[in-house]
C-alpha cells in the first residue's frame, strides 16, 4: 500500500499520542474530521495499523526478563502443533519462523533468571522441541519503533 504525507502525519500522531480523538486529530493535521476518519478505516482496513490495543510493559507487570530462545523442532510433527503448546504458556510472547539452523524464534518473559528457566521448562515439555538455545536480553536499547520506516514508505 502507498503511503502518502497525510498518512505519514496521521501515523506520527497517532503513534505519539495514541488517546487522541479524531476531531482533534483533524485539528492537528489541518483536514476536515471525515478525512481523518476515513483515512484512518482505511489504514487500519488495510492493515497498516494493525491494532488499536495499548502496548503493555511485561516488566511493570512483574516479568522484568526478557529472553529469546531458538527451537529446532521435529519436521514430522509440524509447526502447528508446537505453536499451539507455546501458546498455552502466558510469558510467550512472540513465535516467529526463522531460517538458519533453527526453525522458531520465540520471545519470552520471566519474573526471574530462576523463573527463566521454569518457562524454558515449560517450552521443551513439548516432545517436538529438539533442541533450544537461549539468549537473555540485558538491556533494549532501541525499542520496536515504525516511525522512520513510514516515513521512508511515503511513495
Amino acid at each position: 500500500m502507498a503511503l502518502d504525507t497525510l498518512d505519514a502525519r496521521l501515523l506520527e500522531l497517532l503513534a505519539t499520542e495514541p488517546r487522541i480523538g479524531v476531531l482533534e486529530t483533524s485539528r492537528r493535521l489541518g483536514v476536515a474530521r471525515g478525512t481523518a476518519q476515513a483515512r484512518l478505516d482505511r489504514l487500519i482496513r488495510d492493515g497498516v495499523i494493525a491494532d488499536l490495543a495499548p502496548t503493555v510493559d511485561p516488566a511493570a507487570l512483574g516479568y522484568p526478563v526478557t529472553a529469546f530462545l531458538s527451537l529446532e523442532i521435529a519436521q514430522g510433527a509440524g509447526r502447528a502443533t508446537v505453536v499451539a503448546h507455546l501458546t498455552s504458556i502466558p510469558e510467550v510472547i512472540e513465535v516467529h519462523t526463522i531460517t538458519g539452523s533453527a526453525d522458531l524464534l520465540v520471545r519470552m518473559v520471566a519474573r526471574s533468571n530462576a523463573d527463566l528457566q521454569r518457562v524454558i521448562d515449560a517450552v521443551v515439555a513439548d516432545p517436538a522441541v529438539l533442541r533450544t538455545s537461549t539468549v537473555i536480553a540485558l538491556d533494549t536499547l532501541l525499542a520496536r519503533r515504525t516511525g522512520p520506516l513510514v516515513r521512508t514508505a511515503v511513495g
